[in-house]
C-alpha cells in the first residue's frame, strides 16, 4: 500500500495521467494499458519492480520510503 501511494502521489505532482503514464511505460519496454494501471494501483497489487521501473519513467531514480 506504501509503494501505492507514493506511486500515486507521484504522478499527481508531475502532473502525469494514467494515459501519459501508459506510454512512458511503453518507452521502457512495458505494454500496460491506463485500465490496467488503474486496477493495479487501485487494488494495490503491483510488484516492487513494477513500482521501480514506474519511478525510473516519470524520472524519480530516488526515493525515500519510511518503514514504520
Amino acid at each position: 500500500m506504501e509503494a501505492r501511494r507514493i506511486l500515486k502521489g507521484e504522478l499527481a505532482r508531475k502532473d502525469i495521467d494514467y494515459k501519459k503514464f501508459s506510454k512512458l511505460l511503453l518507452d521502457l519496454g512495458i505494454d500496460e494499458s491506463p485500465g490496467a494501471i488503474t486496477n493495479k494501483l487501485s487494488r494495490g497489487s503491483l510488484s516492487f519492480a513494477f513500482f521501480l521501473q514506474c519511478m525510473k519513467v516519470i524520472g524519480r531514480p530516488n526515493i525515500q520510503i519510511a518503514l514504520d
